[in-house]
């Protein structure tokens, strides 16, 4: 995924901090294995906290819609499930 979709017209409330961060996350995690990805996901979850970064429930929901938009059907219905398990837990 190139940079192009922080610059959808949606996504204009959200600090460009908080999409970069998310950029970011998409291209370190590009090559990591399966069994890495929990302490990647870990390590990300404290820089964050670290660099004081948040997201509203209005904000994930549209980050996600615009991400949704430059995927894949396929890369579509797992953003879908993720999403469904995300609620389903909170």
């Amino acid at each position: 995924m190139t940079s192009e979709w922080m610059n959808d017209p949606a996504l204009a409330g959200i600090d460009r901090k908080k999409l970069e961060f998310l950029q970011a996350l998409v291209f370190e995690s590009r090559d990591l294995q399966r069994q890495q990805m929990l302490p990647f996901l870990m390590a990300v979850a404290k820089r964050g906290q670290a660099d004081h970064i948040t997201f509203s429930e209005e904000e994930i929901e549209t980050i996600v819609d615009v991400i949704k938009k430059e995927s894949t059907a396929e890369d579509a219905a797992t953003i879908d499930k993720m999403m469904r398990l995300r609620k389903n837990r909170g």
